[in-house]
C-alpha cells in the first residue's frame, strides 16, 4: 500500500480562521475545541477584532483571511470555516482561493433550511449585530428571496459589553442566555409563521440545545454545520 504525502499534518477534517477575541468560548462554540469528536485546527488572523470585521468592515482583512485559508490547505485540512459569521461577506473570496470547501458562516445554510420549511415560513435569523447586517454578506451565501427575519443581539447589555465591545471577558451565562432567549422570543411573538431558526453567531451556538427546547423548534448553526460538513469530507459511514 503507498501513501500519498504532500502535508504537514493530517487526520484533520476541518480549519478554522479565527479572530482574536479573548472572552470565554463554552462547549458548542467553534472555538471549544472539545465540542467536537473529530481535531480541528485553528488559524489565528493578529488584529482581526469583532469590531474590525462587523463594525468597521475593514477591507484590510481579506489578505490575511486569505493568506490564513491557504495555510491551513497546506496544513492538510479537507475543509475550512470561520469563528464569526459576518465572515459571509467574504465566502467567495476565500473559497476561490483554496480548493477544499469553505463554508465562512452559518448564514450559508439559510437557503437550505428555507427549502425545508413551507412556503408560507419563514426562517429567523439571530445575528449579532443586525444593524451591521448588509445585503452583501446575504447575498455573499446565497441568500436572494428567502422569507426570513432577522433577530440582533447588538442592544443586550452584557452581550454588546463583552462580544461586540470587549469591555470585559467575563460571561454571566445565566444572563447571556436570558438575553437571547428574550430575543428569540419576541421575534418569535411578532412573527408567529417562523419554522426555523439559523444562528448566525458561533458565540450563540452553546444554548442551541435549550433553544430547540424551549421554542419546540428547528436550531441551526455553524457547530452543527460544522459536524456535517466534517463527515462528507471525511466519511467513516456508508
Amino acid at each position: 500500500m503507498i501513501l500519498k504525502g504532500g502535508f504537514n499534518i493530517y487526520g484533520i477534517p476541518v480549519g478554522v480562521i479565527s479572530l482574536e477575541s479573548f472572552f470565554p468560548k463554552p462547549e458548542g462554540h467553534i472555538k471549544n475545541a472539545p465540542s467536537f469528536d473529530f481535531p480541528v485546527l485553528y488559524h489565528t488572523v493578529k488584529g482581526a477584532t469583532i469590531d474590525r470585521l462587523i463594525g468597521e468592515r475593514d477591507p484590510e482583512l481579506l489578505a490575511p483571511f486569505i493568506e490564513a485559508a491557504q495555510a491551513l490547505e497546506k496544513e492538510g485540512v479537507k475543509a475550512i470555516t470561520g469563528s464569526c459569521g459576518f465572515l459571509a461577506l467574504h465566502q467567495q473570496a476565500i473559497a476561490d482561493a483554496v480548493k477544499v470547501p469553505v463554508f465562512m458562516s452559518s448564514l450559508i445554510q439559510v437557503p437550505l433550511v428555507s427549502r425545508m420549511m413551507a412556503s408560507d415560513q419563514k426562517v429567523a435569523v439571530v445575528v449579532a449585530n443586525s444593524d451591521a447586517l448588509t445585503q452583501d454578506h446575504l447575498s455573499g451565501v446565497g441568500i436572494a428571496d428567502e422569507p426570513i427575519v432577522v433577530a440582533g443581539m447588538q442592544a443586550q447589555p452584557q452581550f454588546a459589553e463583552v462580544i461586540l465591545r470587549g469591555e470585559t471577558n467575563d460571561l454571566d451565562m445565566d444572563v447571556f442566555y436570558a438575553e437571547l432567549s428574550g430575543v428569540v422570543a419576541n421575534t418569535l411573538a411578532n412573527n408567529p409563521d417562523v419554522g426555523a431558526i439559523v444562528l448566525e453567531c458561533t458565540d450563540l451556538s452553546h444554548f442551541a440545545p435549550k433553544l430547540q427546547e424551549q421554542f419546540e423548534l428547528p436550531v441551526f448553526d455553524l457547530t452543527s454545520l460544522t459536524r456535517m460538513v466534517a463527515a462528507t469530507v471525511v466519511r467513516t459511514k456508508a
